[in-house]
């Protein structure tokens, strides 16, 4: 950040992650499911995006998440707001684990398109939570819509999503 006489300060963020290649060859043994709910209860590490933009996942459900997350100042863009980046991150992750928690062991996902409506700016320090829901499932591709909202139920911004559902090892 600099400030009107010229001087930088600097403040130092440190992230800490667990191998994420690791943790996805354990998801590949997993549903999609059992997966999440075991991120939310701690015994699958998060992947590092997770820990980067602060988010966790507050619950899981076939074809339903929430992840709740808190923009902080690192998030900034050069104008010193929350940059748009961190609410299209969390809406693109849980429309992905939407879809991801309806998936047997050994199929995996990805984001083919999102369609992101900003409808209010982020505030550092304010925690949001991101809903995704699946909309149509599909064994090739599947539909998703997510809604961001401050605690106290403030929409934010809202996604729609495909999703391509693939073999990893095909």
């Amino acid at each position: 950040m600099t400030e009107a006489s010229g001087d930088r300060s600097t403040t130092i963020r440190t992230i800490e992650f667990t191998d994420p290649m690791a943790t996805a060859r354990l998801g590949m043994t997993m549903s999609g499911v059992e997966f999440l709910r075991g991120m939310a209860d701690g015994t699958v590490p998060p992947p590092p995006i997770a820990v980067l933009m602060n988010m966790d996942i507050e619950t899981v459900e076939e074809g339903k998440v929430a992840f709740g997350g808190t923009p902080d100042p690192s998030h900034y863009n050069p104008i010193g707001m929350v940059h748009g980046g961190f609410a299209a991150t969390m809406l693109d992750t849980v429309c992905g684990c939407a879809v991801h928690s309806m998936l047997p062991a050994g199929k995996a996902y990805t984001s083919i398109e999102i369609k992101v409506n900003y409808l209010r700016q982020l505030q550092a320090g304010v925690r949001v939570v991101a809903t995704g829901t699946v909309t149509k499932p599909g064994s090739r591709v599947a539909f998703a819509d997510a809604t961001l909202a401050t605690e106290d139920g403030t929409l934010v911004a809202t996604a729609s999503s495909s999703l391509l559902v693939f073999d990893p090892r095909a």
